[in-house]
């Protein structure tokens, strides 16, 4: 747990270049803090410790404004720049180096489904405001504009833009 808030300071000091120090990053930004109580509650929810779990992530909510349910799965080096207003839903997996920038979704479509929410694919960048609804795919890669609403999955490398979301620009992901 403690590697991971590690691994998650020196990730925003790469990303964020308005950050200027370790001690900085780790006190003032609420997507270490957010990240951090996402990992306590999601080690509660696996062992069904449901109302500790859920306690633990309405606290970080109220606290930072971003809103990750705990039996969410989220890789490696999550980035949320500015933070406020992000929802990931419970049925959501999120993978490794993505980005989200603040008021974004990743949300349900079917409340009584199983899997209600997107797959999100490794090194994925989610424009601010952007909804994605659904249990869809977001491949490696891709990159989801702003304000966009995207309910039909995206191909690795795709950019998807506009309400609803078409592909703008396709190509192979190692390109």
């Amino acid at each position: 747990m403690f590697r991971g808030l590690h691994e998650d300071v020196k990730n925003v000091l790469k990303n964020d270049k308005a950050a200027k120090s370790y001690l900085e990053v780790l006190l003032l930004y609420p997507t270490i803090h957010a990240l951090f109580a996402y990992r306590m509650a999601h080690f509660c929810y696996r062992k069904k410790l449901f109302f500790l779990a859920r306690l633990i992530s309405q606290t970080a909510r109220f606290t930072t404004g971003i809103e990750i349910h705990p039996g969410a799965k989220i890789g490696r080096r999550l980035f949320i720049d500015h933070g406020m207003g992000v929802v990931i839903g419970e049925t959501t997996t999120i993978g490794d180096d993505c980005i989200i920038y603040h008021g974004v979704t990743l949300g349900a479509t079917d409340c009584d489904a199983p899997k209600r929410h997107p797959d999100v694919g490794d090194r994925v960048l989610i424009g601010a405001g952007a909804k994605i609804l659904g249990p869809i795919s977001i491949g490696s890669g891709a990159k989801v504009g702003a304000n966009s609403v995207v309910l039909k999955s995206v191909p690795a490398g795709a950019t998807a833009v506009g309400i609803p979301a078409r592909i703008l620009i396709q190509k192979n992901e190692e390109s």
